[in-house]
């Protein structure tokens, strides 16, 4: 897969493609639909598959304080992009430029003379153009017009209702973790480099690895038993982890992960680390000192023991552990 950022940055000899818009936030099944037909149709005419994206998503443009928490930050849903084998990826920086272009422009100048659309697939909700002014038919016409098809995603439905990102969120916000792994078709996780924290884990004989989640709001928020990978060296862990702003910890909301593995020795700093949330232990709460806190993790922490030890192997990732001792360098 190629990244593109920027018009400016399409190859001279760029030839055409088959392309589809959207946020594709979370990478949910209904997205996965779009990208097969995508790649289906890219097949029989022989060309690239494009997904073209924006940063920030729209909503975070013109509201940051009132866009919805993020599934997936760039990273992440550059990954799931590549993992499902799109040839380039088109990020647009959402800007007032971009925002004010006239959605007769955005098919001339961006779809037609800059990448050559040949095929496209949007939803028929879609909107696009200075003041959201585009629309399906619009881009129908124009297709027409200078020689692309324009296709109708369909609706995916699981148990007979819409998958989409917002149902997602809410069912995160919901703790129905089973829900969500059916929208995405794998259970839900978050990944980012592990950086420097107040390094407080290692002083109440809990060392944890902080995760930097580069999110403004976080979509689910607690206790959790969960697996995770190491991209670095392709280990896997069993652990528990708080995702949340830390009210024991500070006085002013701090979106952060806090992952502690289980039987792990080494150091982590700057691995990229893959977190996947497997089952809800409890909610993020305030304590009274670090006493009280100190024995909620520790209860914590055998919750989630005994969750992994319930479950069949065959429900069990090949969680490696090198080590009998807990992390005591290169975690907080």
């Amino acid at each position: 897969m190629r990244l593109l950022r920027g018009l400016h940055n399409i190859p001279d000899d760029f030839p055409g493609c088959a392309a589809t818009i959207g946020n594709f936030d979370g990478l949910h099944l209904g997205h996965q639909a779009i990208l097969q037909a995508l790649h289906r149709v890219a097949d029989s005419h022989q060309l690239p598959t494009l997904v073209m994206i924006f940063e920030p998503q729209p909503k975070e443009f013109f509201a940051i304080d009132k866009a919805p928490a993020r599934l997936a930050n760039l990273r992440e849903k550059l990954i799931d992009l590549d993992a499902d084998h799109v040839d380039y990826v088109l990020c647009l920086p959402f800007n007032q430029a971009l925002r004010s272009m006239s959605a007769a422009d955005f098919i001339q100048q961006v779809l037609v003379q800059t990448l050559g659309v040949r095929h496209l697939i949007v939803g028929d909700d879609f909107r696009f153009g200075c003041d959201r002014s585009g629309d399906y038919q619009a881009l129908a016409a124009a297709g027409q017009q200078f020689g692309f098809d324009v296709e109708d995603s369909s609706t995916y439905l699981v148990a007979g209702q819409r998958v989409s990102s917002t149902r997602v969120r809410s069912e995160l916000q919901a703790n129905n973790l089973a829900e969500v792994e059916k929208l995405l078709g794998h259970k839900y996780r978050m990944s980012g480099r592990v950086g420097y924290g107040r390094q407080l884990g290692r002083t109440i004989d809990t060392p944890t690895a902080n995760v930097m989640l580069k999110r403004h709001l976080l979509p689910l928020q607690g206790v959790f038993a969960v697996e995770v990978l190491d991209e670095n060296t392709g280990q896997r862990f069993e652990g528990v982890a708080n995702v949340g702003n830390k009210p024991s910890i500070t006085e002013v909301p701090e979106p952060s992960l806090e992952v502690h593995l289980f039987d792990f020795t080494g150091n982590l700093y700057g691995h990229h680390l893959t977190v996947t949330f497997c089952h809800k232990i409890r909610d993020e709460k305030k304590f009274n000192g670090l006493d009280e806190l100190k024995q909620a993790i520790a209860c914590d922490k055998n919750t989630a023991r005994r969750y992994f030890a319930d479950l069949p192997n065959s429900l069990r990732s090949a969680a490696a552990v090198t080590s009998s001792e807990e992390q005591l360098d290169g975690t907080d």
